[in-house]
């Protein structure tokens, strides 16, 4: 009988959705893609602007500054779309683990 008490308690708490590792997960996700966020737009200007546009491709100076712009551009589309991306499955892996308990 006690023991049908605790069970009938235990299912009467609310779920924890957040717990102390999946928290340091989110801020370390978080972390990653402010930092992808950062270096990858910029490196990829700077990369294409030199080495692709003038070096490769022998544009004017003017020239590689506009599409080296539009390579960050789509850059920072990419990153910004992994980041919904990797939210959207996290919170529904939250919600999915929530549910089942």
């Amino acid at each position: 009988m006690e023991r049908l008490d605790k069970a009938a308690l235990n299912a009467l708490q609310p779920p924890e959705f957040r717990n102390e590792n999946s928290l340091a997960s989110t801020i370390k996700t978080l972390l990653f893609i402010t930092a992808l966020m950062i270096t990858v737009p910029t490196g990829l200007y700077f990369t294409t602007k030199s080495y692709v546009f003038e070096g490769a491709l022998g544009m004017s100076n003017r020239d590689s500054y506009f599409y080296a712009a539009i390579v960050a551009v789509v850059a920072v589309h990419v990153v910004l779309a992994l980041f919904v991306y990797v939210a959207w499955n996290e919170g529904s892996r939250h919600w999915r683990e929530g549910k089942q308990d």
